[in-house]
C-alpha cells in the first residue's frame, strides 16, 4: 500500500455531517443526480457567484491551533487598573471548565421550550435574584447585552412610562460623569426618537424643567466618587421626573443600593462577577425596575409557574413584550440575552455567596483605600471624595507621561485624563501591586517609597454613614450551600442535566441555524491573551487582536460581496440596527434626511419593524403571495407611494419561508429606483455563502449572524454578534467608538458599549472560516440545502410542506403546516412537546406562519440523525391519525399529556390511555439514550398571572416533597 503523506483529514470533512455514501443515498431520495443539479434547481441562475470565494486556503486543526498561538502572542496582556466598568476577576475553575468550556451549556438554545430548559432557567432566577437583591430593586431581566445598551434602554423605557402630565416631555439628564462608552450609546439612540439629550453636572440639574422626564446617575461615577442620592431622587419624584442609576454590582455589596434611595430603573454590567474582560465581551448587562414597569421592561423575564401536576416551574413570562408580537409598537428590539454570560454570573454568586461577595469587595476596597492613603504620604494631590475601588490622583501633563513610562514599564495600564491619573483595582490585585504602584508614584516624586505596613494594620471602612449598606441580600439558601467545590459541582451538572442540548440531539430551528461549535474553534476563547485585555488598553498591547479584525473583516466583507465591515454590533438586532443607522446617515449626507420610510414584508422577523422604529423610521408593510415570496406588485406600489420618503427595504434573503425568490434582483432594482437603499437580514446567510452573497443579489447593507451562520454558539440565548458589510458608499458611516478609533470617516456613533462589540467570542468565527476555507464554507451551503431537502422529502406524504422554489426545491429550510390538525385538537404546541418525549427540541413553531413549525437541519447533522428526527415526525403524524381516526380521545391523548416525565410515569396509578412504553419509548433508538424532560407542560397563563421572578422559597419546596 502507498503510503500518502500529505492525506491528513480535513476539518471540512468533520464539520460536514453526510459522508460520501450517505450524499449519494440522499440525493437519490430527493430525485437529484448530483448536489451541483440540486444547487442549480434551488438558487436561481441570475444570482449565482461567477467565481469561488477568494480565502486563504484551508487549514488542519492542528496548524490552525499552533499559527492562532502565535497571532495571540502578539497581545500584550498588561494588569489593567483602567476599569471604566471593565475589571478583571478570577473565573473559578470549576465555571470554567464546566459551564464556558462545556457544550452542554454553550449548545443550548433560547428557553423557548421551557420544559426541556429548567436548568438554564434556574441558573437565570439565580441571576435575576442577585440583581433584584443587590440593587434593591422589585424586578430584574434575564440580563442584556452590555452597560451601555442597558443604560439606552432605561433611557427609552422611561421615556414610555412617563407620568401624563409629562406627556410633552422630551428631555433626559445624564450625569458627566457617566462612562464616556456609555455615554455614545445614549447619543446614538436618543436622537432618532426625538429624545434631548442634556449632559451636565449634578449640581446644575433643575428639577422643575417641565420638560424634563428623566435624570440617568453614575453610582460610583467615572471619577470613582460615590455620593448620597437620596435627596435628589426624592426630589425628581416630586416633581414626576423618573430616575436611572448605572451602577456596579460588586460595590453594592458594601454601598446603599439605588432602590433604597428611590431609583426607578438601575443597570449595569455583571461582568465582574466571574465573566473575562475579553476586550469588551461579550458580558452580561443588567437591567432592574420597579414592579409597575414589568409589562415595558426590554428583553426577557424568568419567571415561576406551575406544571399540570402542580409542581413549580420555571419559563419566560410576559411574552407579550417580545418583539413578534409587537412588532413595529415595540420600544425595544432586544430578542436575545447574554445567557450563557449572565449563568455564568449568577454561578460565580451562587459560590462565593453573600459573605464571599462581601470580602472580594472589602479586599478590592481596601487595596483601593491603602493606594489612595500611600500617595497622599507621598504627598500626591489625591482627591477626597469617597470612592469604592477607583482613585483619582490629579497631576501635571509632565508628571503624568513620567508616570505612564514607569507603569507601562511594570506592565501596568492606568488611565489617564487631562489633569488625573485614574487607578481601578479588583478582586486579582495584590498588595504588591500596591507596593508597585507607590514605588512608581513616589521614584517620580522623587522620594523613598513607603513601608505600608503601618498602614495596612490600621486600614478600616470609613464610608459616610448614608452610603453604606445595612440590608442583607443573597440570603436564599442556594447562595449558602454550594461554596465547597465539589459541592458547586454537583449543583452546576444538576441542572446541566435538565437541559437539551445539541450534545444530546440536533435543533431544527429554522432561522436560527444550529450548526457545530466545533471544540477547536472553542478552545482560544479562553486564552488569557484573548480573555483578560482590556477593551481600552493601548493600541500596541492589542496588536493580536487587531490583526485577527482586519483578518476576519477582510473574509467578511468578501463572502457578502461588500466593500467594508464592522464588528461592533454585540447581536444580530444591534446590526439591524447599525445598518439602518448607517442608512439613515448616508441620506442625511446627501441632504436627504426626509428619507423615513422602512419598507418590510409582513414575513419579517419582528426584530426588523422593532429596529425600523427605534432608528426613527415609520414601517410600510409589503404583502407577501401565496408562495411566501414579496409580492412584487404590491412592493412597487408602496415603494412608488413612498418615492419621496423611502429610505430602506428591510428583506431577509433566502426568505423567512425557506426559498430563494427569484425576484430579488428586480426587487432591489425598484428600491433604488425610488432613491432607497436594501438592508439584508441575514439570518439565512447559511444558504448563501459561496453560492450567492447579498451584494449580488443588490442589497447595500447586511448583518451577519455569527451565532448562526460562523459557528459562535448560542449559549442558552446568548452570547451573539452581529456585524454589518457594506457597500462603499456606506462605509464611511460605520459606527465609531469615543475611546478607541473604529468605524468610517463619517461614523455614526457607537451602537455597542465596547468598540469592536463582544470581542472575545471572534476567534471562533475565525477558526472556522480558516479551517474550512473558500472550498470548504461552499461546500458546508451546499450541505445544507441536500439536508434540508432530504427532510422535506422524507416529510411530503405525511405533512404539508407551505412553500417551495419554482422547481420544488427548498433552501435550507422549510415551513411545515400543522394547522389542518386543530380539525381534530392537535395544535402545533402539542407536537412541540411531544418531540421531547422523541429526544428533539421543537423545530420553530408558529413563525412566520401560525400553526407551524420551520425545520432548519444545518449541514452539520449526519444522514442517520436526519433519518430519527423525521421518523420521530412520522411516528407524530401516526400519532396524530390515532385522533383522527376515534382511537383516543381529542383532550387526553398521548400529544395532549406531553411531554411525560420519568416521575409520572414511575409513580402512582397509569390511568391514561395508552401505554407507560407508547408514552416514553416510542420508537427503538429512544431507548438507547433517553432525554427525560424535568417538569410536565407548564401552564404559562398561570405565571404570567402570578409573576415571581426570583428564586423560590424553600417552603415551597419542602411544601411540594411532601404532597408527592
Amino acid at each position: 500500500m502507498k503510503i500518502n503523506l500529505s492525506n491528513a483529514v480535513k476539518f471540512e470533512s468533520r464539520h460536514n455531517g453526510p459522508t460520501e455514501a450517505e450524499i449519494a443515498e440522499m440525493l437519490e431520495k430527493i430525485g437529484a443526480t448530483s448536489l451541483e443539479e440540486l444547487i442549480e434547481q434551488t438558487v436561481p441562475e441570475s444570482i449565482r457567484l461567477t467565481r469561488p470565494l477568494d480565502l486563504p486556503k484551508a487549514k488542519l486543526e492542528s496548524e490552525f491551533l499552533a499559527d492562532f498561538k502565535k497571532l495571540a502572542s502578539k497581545n500584550k496582556v498588561f494588569k489593567s487598573f483602567i476599569g471604566m466598568g471593565y475589571y478583571d476577576t478570577f473565573v473559578p475553575g470549576v465555571i470554567l471548565r464546566n459551564v464556558l468550556e462545556n457544550p452542554g451549556w454553550y449548545t443550548a438554545y433560547t428557553p423557548y421550550q421551557a420544559e426541556i430548559a429548567q436548568g438554564r432557567l434556574e441558573a437565570l432566577i439565580n441571576f435575576q435574584t442577585v440583581v433584584m437583591e443587590l440593587t434593591g430593586m422589585e424586578l430584574a431581566n434575564a440580563s442584556l447585552l452590555d452597560e451601555g445598551t442597558a443604560a439606552a434602554e432605561a433611557m427609552t423605557m422611561l421615556h414610555s412610562v412617563k407620568p401624563r402630565d409629562k406627556k410633552a416631555a422630551n428631555k433626559f439628564f445624564v450625569d458627566e460623569k457617566i462612562f464616556p462608552q456609555t455615554k455614545a450609546v445614549l447619543e446614538t439612540r436618543a436622537e432618532p426618537v426625538g429624545i434631548e439629550l442634556v449632559f451636565g453636572s449634578i449640581q446644575d440639574l433643575d428639577l422643575t424643567d417641565p420638560e424634563l422626564y428623566g435624570v440617568m446617575f453614575q453610582y460610583p461615577d467615572a471619577d470613582g466618587a460615590v455620593r448620597d442620592y437620596s435627596a435628589i431622587v426624592a426630589a425628581a419624584k416630586e416633581n414626576k421626573v423618573l430616575t436611572a442609576f448605572a451602577t456596579d454590582l460588586l460595590a453594592l455589596t458594601l454601598l446603599t443600593p439605588p432602590g433604597e434611595m428611590g431609583a426607578d430603573v438601575v443597570v449595569g454590567s455583571a461582568q465582574r462577577f466571574g465573566v473575562p474582560m475579553g476586550y469588551g465581551g461579550p458580558h452580561a448587562g443588567f437591567f432592574a425596575t420597579k414592579e409597575d414597569f414589568k409589562r415595558q421592561i426590554p428583553g426577557r423575564i424568568i419567571g415561576v409557574s406551575v406544571d399540570r401536576a402542580g409542581n413549580k416551574a420555571y419559563r419566560m413570562a410576559l411574552q407579550t413584550r417580545e418583539q413578534h408580537i409587537k412588532r413595529e409598537k415595540a420600544t425595544s428590539n432586544i430578542c436575545t440575552a447574554q445567557v450563557l454570560l449572565a449563568v455564568m454570573s449568577s454561578f460565580y454568586a451562587v459560590y462565593h455567596g453573600p459573605e464571599g461577595l462581601k470580602n472580594i469587595a472589602l479586599r478590592t476596597h481596601g487595596l483601593a483605600k491603602l493606594t489612595a492613603k500611600a500617595l497622599k504620604k507621598v504627598g500626591l494631590d489625591v482627591a477626597d471624595h469617597s470612592f469604592f475601588d477607583t482613585i483619582q490622583i490629579r497631576m501635571s501633563d509632565v508628571s503624568r507621561e513620567r508616570v505612564k513610562g514607569l507603569a507601562l514599564a511594570a506592565e501596568m495600564n492606568f488611565r489617564y485624563e487631562s489633569d488625573s491619573i485614574f487607578i481601578s483595582f479588583d478582586e486579582t490585585k495584590t498588595l504588591a501591586d500596591v507596593k508597585t504602584i507607590v514605588s512608581i508614584f513616589a521614584t517620580e516624586e522623587g522620594k523613598h517609597t513607603l513601608n505600608l505596613d503601618e498602614l495596612v494594620e490600621n486600614l478600616n471602612l470609613e464610608l459616610p454613614e448614608a452610603l453604606v449598606r445595612k440590608s442583607e441580600y443573597l440570603t436564599h439558601p442556594v447562595f449558602n450551600n454550594y461554596h465547597s467545590e465539589h459541592e458547586m459541582l454537583r449543583y452546576i451538572k444538576r441542572l446541566e442535566n435538565k437541559d437539551l442540548s445539541l450534545v444530546h440531539s440536533m435543533i431544527s430551528l429554522g432561522s436560527c441555524t444550529m450548526k457545530l461549535n466545533a471544540t477547536a474553534e472553542m478552545i482560544p476563547v479562553t486564552w488569557p491573551e484573548f480573555g483578560q485585555m482590556h477593551p481600552f488598553a493601548p493600541m500596541d498591547q492589542t496588536l493580536g487582536y487587531q490583526e485577527l479584525f482586519t483578518n476576519l473583516r477582510t473574509w467578511l466583507t468578501e463572502i457578502t460581496g461588500f466593500a467594508d465591515t464592522s464588528l461592533q454590533p454585540n447581536s444580530g438586532a444591534q446590526g439591524e440596527y447599525a445598518g439602518l443607522m448607517v442608512i439613515r446617515a448616508y441620506h442625511l449626507s446627501r441632504g436627504e434626511g426626509h428619507r423615513d420610510v422602512a419598507l418590510i414584508p409582513t414575513s419579517a422577523h419582528g426584530t426588523n419593524p422593532a429596529s425600523a422604529v427605534m432608528a426613527g423610521m415609520k414601517v410600510v408593510l409589503v404583502k407577501c403571495d401565496d408562495r411566501g415570496n414579496i409580492d412584487v406588485a404590491d412592493l412597487k406600489e408602496k415603494a412608488a407611494a413612498n418615492a419621496e420618503n423611502l429610505a430602506a427595504l428591510m428583506v431577509t434573503y433566502p426568505s423567512t419561508h425557506g426559498v430563494f425568490e427569484e425576484a430579488i434582483q428586480e426587487i432591489c432594482a425598484t428600491i433604488h429606483e425610488y432613491g432607497g437603499q436594501v438592508y439584508m437580514d441575514g439570518a439565512n446567510m447559511n444558504a448563501q455563502v459561496g453560492l450567492t452573497s447579498p451584494g449580488r443579489i443588490g442589497a447595500d447593507v447586511c448583518h451577519l449572524n455569527l451565532h448562526k451562520t460562523f459557528c459562535i454558539p448560542h449559549g442558552g440565548g446568548g452570547p451573539g454578534m452581529g456585524p454589518i458589510c457594506v457597500a462603499s458608499h456606506l462605509a464611511p458611516f460605520l459606527p465609531g467608538n469615543p475611546i478607541v478609533k473604529t468605524g468610517g470617516t463619517q461614523a455614526v456613533s457607537s451602537i455597542s458599549a465596547a468598540p469592536y462589540g463582544s470581542a472575545s467570542i471572534l476567534p471562533i468565527s475565525y477558526a472556522y472560516i480558516e479551517m474550512m476555507g473558500g472550498d470548504g464554507l461552499t461546500n458546508a451551503t451546499k450541505m445544507a440545502i441536500l439536508n434540508a431537502n432530504y427532510i422535506k422529502e422524507r416529510l411530503e406524504g405525511h405533512y404539508p410542506i407551505l412553500y417551495t422554489g419554482t422547481k420544488g426545491r427548498a433552501a435550507h429550510e422549510m415551513i411545515v403546516d400543522c394547522r389542518g390538525f386543530k380539525e381534530f385538537g392537535v395544535e402545533v404546541e402539542d407536537i412541540a412537546k411531544r418531540l421531547m418525549d422523541y429526544g428533539f427540541h421543537a423545530p420553530t413553531v408558529s413563525f412566520p406562519v401560525a400553526g407551524t413549525i420551520m425545520i432548519e437541519p444545518t449541514e452539520s447533522e449526519t444522514k442517520a440523525e436526519l433519518d430519527r428526527f423525521c421518523d420521530a415526525l412520522i411516528a407524530i403524524r401516526e400519532e396524530i391519525r390515532e385522533i383522527e381516526e376515534g382511537k383516543f380521545d381529542k383532550d387526553n391523548n398521548v400529544l395532549k399529556n406531553a411531554p411525560h416525565t420519568a416521575q409520572m410515569v414511575l409513580t402512582g396509578e397509569w390511568d391514561l390511555p395508552y401505554s407507560r412504553e407508547k408514552a416514553v419509548y416510542p420508537l427503538a433508538y429512544v431507548k438507547e439514550n433517553k432525554f427525560w424532560p424535568t417538569v410536565r407542560r407548564i401552564d404559562s397563563a398561570y405565571g404570567d398571572r402570578n409573576l415571581v421572578c426570583s428564586c423560590i422559597p424553600v417552603e415551597e419546596y419542602a411544601q411540594e416533597s411532601e404532597a408527592v
